[in-house]
Parts: C-alpha cells; structure tokens; sequence
C-alpha cells in the first residue's frame, strides 16, 4: 500500500516554490510527495510514517 504523506505528522509544506514539499522524519524537501522520493532512493515504502493526531 503506497504511503499518503497528507496523512502524515512528518509532512510540511514550505514556502520554497522549487521544493514545496518537506519531510520531518527525513530532513528534505522535494518537487515530489516525500514517499516518492523515499521509494525511488530505497526501493521500500516509508518506514517513518505515522498518521497525524487528530483534533476534536
């Protein structure tokens, strides 16, 4: 099952237009969804995902 990084408490959105993308749990921003990123460099889903808290 591929990883949804908008699911994800590591996933960020940054105000760089070449990388808008980010990774807590990693470190990096990408043009790409982070998984993505994490897939083509490894070969493996996400190992560090992990849904975000929800509110009430």
């Amino acid at each position: 099952m591929a990883v949804n990084c908008f699911q994800c408490q590591y996933f960020f959105v940054t105000w760089d237009p070449k990388n808008p993308r980010g990774c807590k749990a990693y470190g990096f921003k990408t043009r790409e969804l982070p998984s993505i990123v994490v897939r083509k460099s490894s070969g493996m889903e996400c190992l560090k995902f992990e849904p975000k808290k929800g509110g009430s």
